[in-house]
């Protein structure tokens, strides 16, 4: 366990159950997703990870069916910001507007607690906020009121959707009062995470990390040759992505031994940052989630190994781009 905040502690493997949710990894039933929460809880998992943009609520009804009668052993952090209402993101990835005005931020709240069936959310997350929502006095007034009255325990961001919001990560930690930050951050995509986690040690900020496994690359079993299912979000990527993700991995294989898989030491490389709490990898099944838990028993990368992976980072993998960046892994057979 470790400490988000002074008064949050968490697994050092959370669960995020946007895999599980949104339709965007494969298609779960209903009880399949429940069934998938409540084995990472047995497996010692206390930090579940939801959005109420997760299919309209529907991820935050599913951790609150799924653990409700566990809710005082778990720690639950969800997101807010964007327009339930509008259907602009109801088509495939993409994103929804924002609405951050303070009535409606207020109504997501009591809404998010209502689906989650709890009178207060550990972690509240401004999902992927640009410049001018981090600008908005009147709205982070509004979060801090929300911890006053006991509805929320730590105020956050999550950055993204994007690997990117380097600037935006470092104005909201150097200029609001923010408990946690949720960033992107693995062996393959260093950048901009560096900056931030430098930044949060300065201003003593907890870290989330997700993607840790860079979107299931460093779990080590994709191929050149790998298609993947047909409602999974990463066929709409580049090929190359797959192809030059695929060499990089090769060039870490020495992460490998006996007693830890690429997988986990790929989640060990991320926990080993100082301060990063918790990471999200994303979890598919049962055997998975058995791996990515063993993590936290598995051996930490040596001081070679790191100073081996600083080097292939600083020098691309030594994977020359792919030319053909329009091909889609959709295409692929």
């Amino acid at each position: 366990m470790r400490q988000l905040t002074p008064d949050i502690e968490v697994s050092e493997i959370g669960f995020g159950n946007w895999t599980v949710t949104t339709g965007w990894w494969g298609e779960y039933t209903r009880q399949e997703a429940v069934g998938l929460h409540r084995a990472a809880f047995d497996a010692g998992v206390t930090f579940f990870d939801t959005a109420s943009v997760y299919r309209d609520g529907h991820g935050e009804e599913v951790l609150a069916e799924a653990l409700g009668g566990v809710r005082d052993e778990i720690v639950i952090g969800t997101k807010f910001g964007y327009d339930l209402d509008s259907d602009a993101g109801s088509r495939g990835q993409q994103e929804r507007p924002h609405r951050t005005d303070v009535a409606s931020v207020a109504r997501a709240l009591d809404d998010s607690l209502r689906r989650l069936g709890t009178d207060v959310v550990d972690v509240w997350q401004l999902h992927n906020p640009r410049m001018g929502h981090l600008e908005d006095d009147d709205l982070f007034g509004f979060l801090q009121q929300a911890k006053a009255e006991g509805k929320v325990r730590a105020t956050a961001i999550a950055l993204g959707p994007r690997i990117g919001w380097r600037d935006e990560g470092l104005h909201a930690m150097r200029t609001r009062d923010l408990d946690v930050v949720h960033l992107i951050h693995n062996i393959l995509e260093q950048d901009p995470g560096r900056d931030l986690i430098a930044a949060a040690r300065e201003t003593d900020t907890g870290l989330i990390v997700r993607v840790p496994h860079s979107s299931g690359l460093l779990e080590g079993h994709m191929r050149a040759d790998t298609v993947l299912p047909a409602n999974d979000h990463r066929r709409h990527r580049p090929r190359s992505w797959l192809l030059e993700g695929v060499q990089k991995v090769e060039r870490l294989r020495f992460l490998e031994r006996t007693d830890r898989t690429l997988g986990q030491a790929a989640l060990r490389w991320v926990l080993d940052h100082d301060g990063v709490a918790t990471t999200l990898p994303n979890i598919y099944d049962v055997d998975q989630l058995e791996e990515f838990v063993g993590a936290s028993a598995a051996p930490n990368l040596t001081d070679e190994e790191r100073q081996l992976v600083a080097g292939l980072y600083a020098d691309g993998f030594g994977v020359v781009p792919e030319a053909d960046q329009e091909t889609r892994l959709r295409d692929v057979s």
